[in-house]
């Protein structure tokens, strides 16, 4: 039997945040998307209050828990840290999707941190949230000529002593100013040990807030996600410490090691990257049902298609969509904390929400008609905010190309 049912312990906590999302992020939506880059430190301070006394809520943890069998003696893994994250960041994003990305915890740094950081390193840098002060993890991949194409990375590191020297720019950094501007903030950094080796030279490195030749050199203005803090970085000869290559000095032994290592990050953001989208949808979803209520229209489950009017077929086909997304998200997380492999999965959940929920967005704003335009309702912000989880995380065609090498069979080379 499939149970789709959302695990006791993981509902109450969906709730706390669906209230959180209700009461403190949707309120102050609008001044947010309005007043661009402001940063919301009221919140941020409430929201780190709130994990702080709930022990982080599994946040960052690097195991998501395990017990013994009665019977076998057999290790069972019995946590969802990824599933957790993949029902409370619908919650979080269906209140605010830009002001929910602006909150502390160790986000894509984190991420890789626990997916291709050594034991040191995950003790080091994931015990820090919650700490005593709101603390960001950022990852910089991106770079001004380099995109989708992780081979053509510029950005440099070479090796001086006990040291290594990193120089390059980085883009699109999401929360990289707060994570470099807080004490105990970090920045995996992607750069190449040789540049002709392509994707084998790719390593990753953890760059600490306060390390000297390290500045955001700009913050974006955006079409959505207005509260972001999306910035740009520079790296002028900034010098960290030899055991900060993540995965450890081990990662140069093995060719790859490090690329595909830090890769696997993805595996277990993808799916969080299609919850947040999916937030997004449905608090358009829920916005029309209000209104097409309001006009005396209710949507007549049940019925064959033939009898359905053509805003009944539309908004249900959204449902379906929307669901569709949500259950390809939560499969995956779930897989993730199963220790089994995901990344057909994720990529897949990823795919289906960057595409159904911008569409979805669009549609509600059409079917509401002028008020869906308008600054009066935050229908058009929800439209804007939806577009960008069909870029970042991996573009749609990226990801739509990692679900046919999976299902075909083939390789990078065979299938580009």
């Amino acid at each position: 039997m499939v149970d789709f049912e959302i695990p006791r312990n993981i509902e109450g906590l969906r709730k706390t945040m669906h209230t959180v999302a209700r009461n403190q992020l949707r309120p102050i939506s609008r001044h947010y998307d309005e007043h661009e880059n402001e940063v919301p430190w009221d919140l941020i301070r409430k929201v780190h209050s709130l994990l702080k006394a709930m022990g982080g809520s599994g946040l960052g943890r690097r195991d998501p828990g395990s017990r013994k069998d009665s019977v076998s003696g057999a290790s069972i893994n019995t946590g969802f840290g990824n599933f957790m994250a993949t029902v409370i960041t619908e919650e979080m994003t269906w209140g605010d999707a830009g002001l929910s990305i602006c909150l502390p915890g160790p986000q894509v740094g984190g991420a890789a941190v626990a997916a291709a950081g050594s034991e040191e390193q995950k003790q080091k840098f994931l015990g820090r949230f919650p700490g005593d002060e709101p603390t960001w993890g950022a990852f910089a991949i991106t770079e001004p000529g380099c995109g989708s194409d992780t081979s053509s990375i510029r950005t440099t590191a070479r090796r001086e002593g006990n040291e290594w020297v990193l120089n390059g720019e980085k883009i699109f950094c999401t929360s990289g100013g707060f994570a470099l501007e807080q004490s105990k903030g970090f920045v995996i950094v992607w750069a190449t040990i040789d540049p002709g080796a392509g994707r084998a030279g790719i390593k990753s490195f953890i760059v600490e807030a306060g390390t000297p030749g390290v500045r955001v050199s700009k913050v974006e203005k955006k079409m959505g996600l207005h509260a972001s803090n999306t910035v740009s970085i520079v790296l002028d000869d900034a010098r960290i410490p030899l055991e900060n290559i993540l995965g450890g000095m081990e990662v140069l032994q093995k060719e790859k090691k490090g690329f595909e290592g830090v890769m696997a990050t993805f595996d277990s953001t993808r799916p969080i990257v299609a919850s947040f989208a999916v937030g997004v949808g449905r608090a358009a979803l829920d916005f029309t049902r209000d209104y097409l209520r309001e006009q005396g229209i209710t949507i007549r489950y049940g019925l064959s298609p033939s009898r359905l009017t053509a805003v009944e077929w539309d908004f249900m086909k959204m449902e379906e969509d929307l669901h569709a997304a949500r259950l390809l998200a939560r499969r995956a997380g779930w897989l993730a904390d199963m220790k089994r492999p995901n990344a057909l999965e994720a990529a897949m959940a990823k795919v289906k929400a960057g595409s159904v929920v911008p569409a979805i967005t669009q549609k509600c704003c059409e079917i509401v008609g002028p008020l869906g335009v308008s600054s009066k309702a935050l229908l058009e912000k929800w439209f804007r905010d939806a577009k960008v989880n069909d870029i970042y995380e991996g573009t749609g065609q990226i990801n739509t190309l990692i679900v046919a090498r999976r299902i075909l069979g083939y390789t990078r080379e065979q299938l580009r």
